[in-house]
């Protein structure tokens, strides 16, 4: 099948994370080649988490953790506290505002500019600093629905200008095109395993500046050596094994974005010859694409399977990755899939608007 779900297509194992879904996959089997259960007893895994990772997040120190979520609260919990405001961006995902509301966190959002290109202009931000006096403010890189990339360099120096810790959400971007937290000018960035770096997950990736050692990995008192934050542990396991075993791949492909991106413009505009409208920014930056499509609602009007027609009729073409049951709105992905698949894909999409 081509797969188009944007969740899965960054995702997406590597033949050496599928040799190791398998090798490491009984329990915690990562402890068998270490004498404890500290990092610093893990070599494979020490090496990944101090020295690769950082260097490829432009992070000081990285921790893993069991999903981006669970950063984004890591974070929350324990730069800012209970009554405290947060800034965030419109676009964000819901995750974002239950990570905030579970550290006792106020929300505040920056809207975005609405239909057609829902962009976040991150300016917007320093009104909304100067009247909430925010503990921490959130950037989503790109958002999950539009694939829209604001100006996380700006936001950056924004940051810096009102000493406020940034925090850039990258679940759709760390391991799919390169990002380095430094020169955006955040203090913390998240990435996501199962969506974007070939691992089998659920894992998160979690950057962050060495000024934030203090609080981010403060320790246990009963236990000295167990960070707090983490609960003693980060994320071990198959989710990690994969993760280290797709490394090498997730790093060279990251070289090809610039191709990922005309790819993904093409497919645009060719979704747009047969009526389907690409909503969010044009032209566009990142292979998450969202789409208007009319032509297809009208037809699942007066189809015996209604709004379920599209997800049979791509499936019978070996097509797969739209939700089952949306037909005028509906989201995909062009990374990692061939040109010659997407011209496959937008034929497919042509003989049914024709049938």
């Amino acid at each position: 099948m081509i797969n188009l779900n944007p969740i899965q297509t960054g995702g997406i194992l590597t033949k050496a994370a599928k040799r190791a879904l398998i090798e490491f996959g009984d329990g915690y089997s990562v402890y068998d080649i270490s004498p404890g259960l500290e990092l610093e007893e893990m070599p494979a895994i020490r090496e990944f988490v101090s020295e690769l990772l950082p260097k490829f997040l432009g992070a000081d120190i990285v921790r893993l953790t069991l999903g981006a979520r669970e950063a984004m609260f890591s974070v929350m919990h324990s730069v800012a506290k209970p009554g405290d405001a947060v800034i965030v961006d419109g676009n964000r995902h819901y995750t974002t505002v239950t990570a905030a509301e579970r550290a006792g966190l106020k929300v505040i959002e920056v809207r975005s500019s609405g239909e057609p290109e829902y962009k976040i202009d991150v300016n917007d931000y320093e009104d909304l600093i100067k009247r909430h006096n925010p503990r921490l403010i959130l950037l989503t890189y790109p958002d999950g629905n539009y694939g829209n990339l604001p100006d996380a360099k700006t936001l950056g120096q924004i940051a810096k200008k009102y000493n406020i810790p940034y925090l850039l959400n990258g679940a759709y971007s760390v391991g799919r095109m390169p990002i380095s937290m430094k020169e955006l000018g955040a203090d913390f960035v998240i990435g996501s395993g199962q969506k974007s770096m070939a691992s089998s997950g659920p894992i998160g990736v979690l950057g962050m500046n060495k000024k934030w050692k203090k609080i981010m990995l403060r320790k246990s008192k009963m236990y000295p050596k167990k960070e707090i934050e983490f609960l003693g542990s980060e994320l071990r396991g198959t989710a990690v094994a994969t993760l280290i075993a797709s490394f090498p791949e997730v790093k060279e492909r990251i070289k090809k974005w610039n191709k990922e991106v005309k790819k993904a413009r093409w497919f645009s505009k060719e979704m747009e010859k047969l009526g389907i409208k690409q909503m969010g920014e044009k032209p566009h930056r990142h292979d998450l694409m969202f789409f208007k499509a009319d032509p297809l609602y009208k037809i699942s009007l007066k189809h015996p399977k209604g709004r379920f027609f599209l997800y049979y009729e791509l499936k019978k073409k070996g097509i797969t990755g739209i939700k089952p049951g949306l037909t005028k709105y509906f989201k995909l992905s062009t990374f990692g899939i061939p040109e010659e698949k997407l011209r496959y894909v937008i034929d497919s999409f042509r003989e049914i608007l024709e049938t």
